[in-house]
């Protein structure tokens, strides 16, 4: 099983995201976080689960939400969540 490192550029998608949604539904935001990091549990025991992203290369990606897509890469010894961004934002 491998560890899952969220990376510093993905604490933070995740962090603008909550805080946006919190704004005016604190609970759905609430819900919304729990969702996004519970996406990327399988990963530990299954790396290759999600797709290779055709947006960024090197990357797998998650749609773990209609609305939102965790972008993550397979390491040596480790899982690294690297972005977490919104579905209708033009990424990268």
């Amino acid at each position: 099983m491998l560890p899952i490192i969220w990376r510093a550029s993905a604490r933070d998608d995740l962090a603008q995201i909550v805080r946006t949604i919190a704004a005016e539904n604190p609970a759905a935001a609430k819900r919304l976080r729990a969702l996004l990091e519970a996406a990327v549990l399988p990963t530990a025991e299954h790396p290759c689960l999600y797709r290779q992203s055709d947006r960024l290369p090197g990357l797998r990606e998650i749609v773990a939400h209609p609305n939102h897509i965790v972008f993550y890469r397979v390491a040596a010894a480790s899982i690294e969540v690297v972005n977490v961004v919104h579905a209708r934002r033009e990424f990268p």
